[in-house]
């Protein structure tokens, strides 16, 4: 594309001083490279009063310079703190739509608002070849909803110009981008081939493309990291292989991509994916990362690789490891052997950048052995279990099977015991913690009032009702809510887990699973309870 010096007197000057006055700091910096390019040195005073105005409004902005870099099994943040990527997938511009799903119902501030109050630090955008090199304004947003004008100012911009919205307004809002390079084609999926490049979009346009994302975001730490290419397979049938030599080692492929950006950007992360499958041993797409150990990525720059992999269960293909004898100690050792390793021992970074799970209870949680509950669980507690290994739910999207949002994108989780399932993993209460405290005495389930044998709800409820509890005069409604989540948390992690809640004082009592689902119900009126309270009493 070509671009001519602007006079200061034009009107196109005047259109891009308007420009300039109109847009938000962040954003004002995301144009910067385009402002610039646009600006030949010397050809306009603008030059040198942007660089004054601009190199210290970068240095203020919240994480504007906050790039991260690794240590051994660590992401660390520019003072050298450790830092774990806790995010969700927001998909829709990879596809033929080339638009984040939502903004059809949803204005994009409030689905990224609403990312952020639901406890998440990073946005792992997927997107095409296809979206960057012919980026044309898509047609599934709206500009009004009921309750009043959305999206106004993504009118008339390309999928391209979108994206630079959704990472300026993440930076405002304190949230991390991943840049995702989903497939060539705009599609669904991942990439029909398994490989990185495909005839309309040779290698040669994979990694300028590459270059041409990392130069855009490079003043802005808001896009902290390039996932090359997701889910890379078919290893055994002509697509992407680990070590393999030729033009199908993927491992190599990323190492020539990695090196090009780093060159435009030596600050970012480079995220690389595995294969699936390596000598003879087939798992996920992309999530085999076995050939680490033989061959390592080796990017020009180090401190900047983090390697990933996608983890899913029986619901998305029934794996032969799903079966009757699964248990959370073979699924453990089955990812230790396929990516964990990496972690464990100190080689790399390890960031599970795709998995996800229904919003049905069963398929959150379950002790069947071999079901989408019990997998499920048993990755919260390995997650849980592991601080340093970072993650990526699939997905946010309310119209996805896996979805954290409901169709309308509502701001409250379409599962709620899904979101505290993740919830614990980012509050380091993972669900390994077995002990309760209750009154210290032994329970004896109480018959039910109508004299047969106790209902599961009615046990759920005496559980809640014996936690030890008490409302002193000078204790707030805040801290009172406070102890009862804690103590709910505590009693929803033995029932469904330990199935035995340890009473300080007395014997152990058995905690059915069967009553899993009412103890998670009673939990809920509980706390909404509380929380109703909350409005009416002030602490």
């Amino acid at each position: 594309m070509s671009t001519h010096p602007l006079n200061h007197s034009s009107p196109s000057w005047k259109r891009l001083a308007y420009t300039v006055t109109s847009v938000s700091v962040g954003t004002l910096l995301l144009l910067l490279p385009q402002i610039q390019h646009a600006l030949p040195a010397g050809s306009h005073p603008v030059q040198a009063a942007a660089a004054k105005l601009l190199g210290p409004v970068a240095m203020l902005l919240p994480g504007a310079n906050d790039f991260w870099h690794t240590d051994g099994n660590r992401i660390l943040d520019k003072q050298g703190r450790t830092v774990r990527i806790f995010g969700v997938n927001w998909s829709g511009l990879e596809t033929k739509e080339a638009v984040p799903g939502g903004l059809e119902i949803r204005d994009y501030r409030e689905i990224l608002d609403t990312i952020k109050q639901n406890g998440y630090n990073n946005v792992r955008i997927p997107f095409s070849n296809e979206m960057v090199e012919h980026p044309t304004p898509p047609g599934h947003v709206r500009f009004s909803n009921l309750n009043g004008s959305i999206n106004t100012d993504l009118r008339d911009l390309t999928s391209l110009q979108i994206l630079d919205r959704l990472v300026a307004y993440s930076g405002e809002i304190g949230l991390k981008v991943i840049l995702d390079n989903h497939r060539s084609e705009a599609g669904s999926s991942a990439q029909e081939s398994g490989l990185w490049y495909t005839t309309q979009f040779p290698e040669s346009a994979w990694i300028e493309d590459w270059t041409v994302l990392a130069n855009r975001y490079r003043n802005t730490s808001t896009v902290i990291g390039m996932d090359l290419r997701n889910e890379p397979h078919n290893a055994d049938k002509g697509g992407a292989c680990w070590d393999c030599g030729g033009p199908h080692d993927w491992h190599l492929a990323a190492q020539r991509a990695g090196n090009a950006i780093l060159a435009v950007n030596p600050r970012l992360l480079i995220f690389v994916e595995g294969v699936d499958s390596y000598a003879g041993d087939t798992y996920w797409w992309g999530g085999n990362l076995e050939g680490v150990r033989r061959s390592p990525v080796h990017l020009c720059i180090p401190n900047r690789l983090v390697y990933s992999a996608h983890e899913y269960g029986p619901a998305e293909y029934a794996q032969p490891w799903f079966n009757a004898a699964t248990s959370p100690a073979n699924l453990s050792s089955i990812w230790r052997r396929h990516w964990a390793y990496i972690s464990e021992s100190g080689l790399a970074p390890v960031w599970i950048g795709e998995f996800g799970t229904s919003n049905h209870d069963t398929d959150v949680v379950s002790t069947v052995p071999g079901s989408a509950g019990q997998w499920f669980t048993a990755l919260v507690e390995f997650l849980g279990g592991h601080p340093t290994l970072g993650w990526a739910y699939w997905g946010v999207n309310g119209e996805d099977r896996y979805g954290l949002l409901d169709a309308l994108y509502s701001s409250q989780p379409a599962s709620q015991l899904k979101a505290e399932a993740l919830a614990s993993i980012r509050n380091g209460t993972h669900l390994h913690t077995f002990a309760v405290t209750l009154q210290p005495e032994p329970y004896t389930p109480a018959p039910s009032t109508s004299g047969k044998a106790a209902t599961n709800s009615e046990i759920s409820t005496q559980i809640l009702g014996r936690s030890a509890i008490t409302r002193p005069a000078q204790t707030s409604t805040s801290a009172l809510i406070h102890q009862k989540q804690v103590l709910a948390v505590k009693v929803q992690k033995s029932a469904l887990h330990s199935q035995t809640a340890i009473i300080p004082g007395s014997d152990q009592v058995n905690v059915q699973p069967a009553i899993a689902a009412s103890v998670h119900q009673a939990i809920s009126t509980a706390n909404r309870s509380l929380a109703n309270e909350s409005e009416r009493v002030k602490p």
